[in-house]
């Protein structure tokens, strides 16, 4: 999809760019060429039928001729010949080389912003992302040439103000990470588009907007990345609604924590581009209230819950519900299965949950009763696991709340798009079997840190392999 429609917009937007035909060696009272063999280099080189040859041509002229008083008229021709045979290495050349001759042609600088875009999506290079924003900005403040009629340079700007804004909006998400400027510059460019415009030619960025507004930190907004997502899987092609309905419906859920509505919220984005303003998703419950919910269930059996769903009752339930909890917890043994994050002769800290595996931070924090020789000392990166494996166990000593930190942006592979994992949090492994599963909560939230006394590890079981003695040979009779 996004090949199709870069190129489509790429097309339309040339074409609206294109300037009156260029000045000719010999047109009446305007330029002439005095010297007799640059006229005829000028004739043969515009003359040219074969585009590469007119190319090759053309570009001599230049070389032989590096003063010439129609040099930017050759120029523009050779911008459209490279066009014509979609180089867009020496399209972007020789744009370079008329906006020498004129920094503020908007059809040179269109040219380079595009092209340098289109790298940038491609290569992820911070400088070459700050080239094309650095262009964009000058287009956009480029004066209307002189003798420009009103309506053609509202069609010049019409084509190319849009590309502008999303060279500025994809450097501002790759180069600076300033998401919330990202936003701000693709949304300042769908706005300048139809709705049917939105529909095609805006649709990639649409899907930029709907990303920018997911990812952690001071620009991220649920609602409208879900409305945005929204808007994507309506008009995309087929073959990619399956690609957009995974990012739609995790972050929907992740909001709402649930995917009722949802379908609703797909009629109403097909009928405009940005969300009205009274378009609300009513949040899920808080942590807090489903844990609550969740304790009040008669059916549930405290002691039954899985370590890493005790934590989470810990680390996210009020005050009188992760006392309820501890009460069943403190003072009682339990096996400890996680990853080693540090350990010492008298104490190792382990990582339980997969939030906390995947930060390589400590959950548990495990006092020995005896001290390990040397020899025993688990390495970082163990894993501890339950009998016959070898197992880490200790007796439930206290629990503190670690409150939030302030999230910062993901990294992703690729700019404004982040990677959408199939769950909140992978499960982790249980200690005993689970009645029921605590509500997923986000890896940037609160967290808890459990300490345990009286540890001790439990060296794991070798499987004792039967010796057979060999029965006595079989001598056969003596016949």
């Amino acid at each position: 999809m996004k090949k199709l429609v870069l190129a489509s917009l790429m097309a339309l937007a040339i074409m609206s760019l294109v300037p009156a035909p260029a000045l000719r060696a010999q047109d009446t009272g305007t330029i002439q060429i005095k010297d007799p063999a640059e006229y005829n280099a000028y004739q043969t080189a515009t003359t040219q039928s074969d585009p590469k040859a007119k190319a090759a041509a053309l570009e001599s002229f230049l070389t032989t001729y590096p003063q010439s008083i129609v040099k930017r008229a050759v120029l523009d021709l050779l911008l459209d010949t490279y066009q014509g045979v979609n180089d867009p290495d020496h399209m972007l050349l020789t744009a370079t080389r008329i906006l020498q001759l004129d920094p503020t042609n908007l059809r040179a600088i269109f040219i380079s912003v595009y092209i340098k875009h289109s790298q940038c999506g491609k290569t992820s290079d911070a400088q070459t992302c700050d080239d094309a924003a650095a262009l964009a900005q000058k287009g956009l403040t480029a004066p209307k040439p002189t003798g420009t009629s009103d309506d053609d340079w509202k069609k010049l700007t019409s084509a190319s103000y849009p590309v502008f804004h999303s060279a500025i909006a994809q450097d501002d998400a790759i180069s600076k990470k300033d998401f919330k400027a990202a936003e701000n510059e693709y949304t300042a460019e769908l706005m300048l588009f139809t709705d049917a415009q939105a529909q095609t030619q805006g649709l990639i960025d649409t899907l930029q907007l709907a990303q920018a507004y997911s990812v952690p930190g001071a620009g991220q907004d649920l609602v409208k990345a879900v409305w945005f997502f929204a808007r994507v899987w309506d008009f995309a092609p087929a073959a990619y609604k399956a690609q957009i309905e995974p990012k739609l419906e995790y972050y929907y859920k992740k909001y709402h924590g649930k995917l009722d509505g949802l379908d609703g919220i797909k009629t109403a984005a097909l009928a405009t581009t940005f969300p009205p303003g009274t378009f609300v998703i009513p949040p899920a419950p808080t942590a807090a209230e489903q844990i609550h919910t969740m304790l009040t269930d008669p059916t549930i059996k405290l002691p039954d819950l899985a370590l890493s769903d005790k934590e989470t009752i810990l680390a996210f339930g009020t005050k009188d519900d992760a006392e309820k909890i501890w009460e069943v917890m403190k003072d009682k043994q339990t096996p400890v299965p996680g990853i080693v994050v540090e350990a010492t002769a008298t104490v190792i800290k382990v990582a339980v949950t997969q939030d906390a595996k995947d930060a390589k931070v400590p959950d548990f924090i495990v006092n020995l009763k005896t001290p390990l020789a040397d020899k025993d000392i688990p390495a970082v990166g163990f894993e501890f696991k339950v009998q016959p494996a070898a197992e880490l166990d200790g007796t439930y000593d206290t629990y503190t709340q670690i409150p939030a930190k302030d999230a910062s942006p993901a990294k992703d592979a690729s700019p404004g798009t982040p990677a959408i994992p199939a769950t909140d949090t992978a499960p982790a492994t249980p200690a005993t079997p689970a009645t029921a599963a605590t509500p997923a909560m986000p890896a940037t939230t609160q967290s808890v840190q459990i300490v345990l006394r009286e540890g001790f590890v439990q060296a794991e079981k070798k499987k004792v392999v039967p010796t057979h003695k060999p029965s006595p040979a079989h001598k056969p009779a003596a016949h």
